[in-house]
């Protein structure tokens, strides 16, 4: 059965589905075993606006942003379902800091004028970034790498040894899974849980981080706005919290009044799949039993959406043995 495929990946979430694609373009017979479906994986429930959240700078991760930032903005000018434009302000308390590391991967990024800002708010930025709708780009991803001659595999392992079942070559990309899977203590959830409500025709994203009562966001999508949100490190609860959403409702409508009495229409709880020193990307110098090679590819926490297409890239020169800075 291991001569089916050349390579498999662990994991069907938006990691591993990019992962794929880009293997698949690279020549490689691949296969995908996850124990969930795409639709029910963490990746689901993303508010997945391009944006790095709580991420740290480094070379490495600038060029996966990049990368990323630009394969979503060819994706929105392909029409691809999901994917659009969106025009976003970040509103900033106290002396402006200096232009985040991540706006080198922006084309527009500027410092808003006076007249742009309103109390308690003192500056800020604006700029465009890529949205993603997931309950449509999921099965766009899944469609594209069946059609192209993928096979999903739905099964749930207890080990990467046994990956190699199907392919020499594994890619791990089983977010929270590598805490077990790569007995990784590194790796923890931490909880978002958002609100949905009706869209009164909002069309621009908007952040306030230094809220003191909890980072803050209001992400337009196409039929509902996503209000959010927390960022609760070691839980994992997935029932939503009524009065954290009661919190959130309140935050997001001081942030915007236009909001005030747009109807909920939803509760969505994620686990992001946090790493403490950062995404793990890199092979194994000691793949297990019978895997010839493997490449791990996790930890992103809440910036999957933002890193995948170029974490995609450095794991398709990994998995072919081109050990570059990855």
């Amino acid at each position: 059965m291991g001569d089916m495929f050349d390579t498999v990946i662990v994991g069907a979430g938006v990691i591993g589905l990019t992962s794929a694609l880009r293997l698949q373009e690279a020549g490689s017979r691949v296969a995908v075993v996850t124990a969930e479906p795409p639709g029910e994986t963490t990746s689901s429930v993303a508010a997945a606006v391009w944006y790095p959240t709580r991420t740290p700078f480094a070379p490495r991760v600038l060029d996966w942003a990049t990368r990323t930032f630009d394969e979503l903005v060819r994706q929105a000018a392909d029409g691809v379902p999901g994917v659009v434009m969106r025009p976003t302000r970040m509103l900033l308390r106290g002396e402006t800091p200096d232009v985040p590391w991540w706006a080198a991967a922006l084309p527009d990024l500027r410092v808003l004028r006076t007249e742009e800002v309103r109390a308690p708010f003192t500056s800020g930025w604006a700029f465009t970034v890529p949205s993603v709708e997931m309950s449509r780009y999921l099965p766009w991803l899944q469609r594209r790498f069946t059609e192209a001659g993928g096979t999903l595999i739905r099964r749930r392992i207890d080990s990467l040894e046994q990956a190699g079942v199907w392919a020499p070559v594994v890619v791990n990309a089983s977010g929270l899974g590598a805490r077990s899977l790569c007995a990784d203590a590194e790796v923890q959830p931490v909880r978002g849980q958002l609100v949905l409500v009706a869209n009164p025709g909002l069309l621009t994203s908007v952040r306030d981080e230094d809220n003191a009562d909890g980072s803050t966001y209001v992400h337009p999508r196409s039929t509902d706005i996503v209000l959010g949100g927390t960022f609760e490190i070691g839980e994992w609860d997935t029932t939503p919290c009524p009065a954290t959403a009661a919190a959130i409702l309140r935050r997001c409508t001081e942030l915007l009044p236009e909001l005030a009495g747009a109807p909920v229409v939803g509760h969505r709880v994620g686990l992001r799949p946090h790493r403490s020193s950062g995404v793990r990307l890199e092979a194994d110098a000691q793949p297990p039993g019978r895997v010839k090679r493997l490449v791990h590819n996790y930890g992103h926490g809440g910036a999957g959406v933002t890193l995948a297409w170029g974490c995609a890239d450095a794991v398709t020169a990994l998995a072919f043995g081109v050990d570059r800075a990855a």
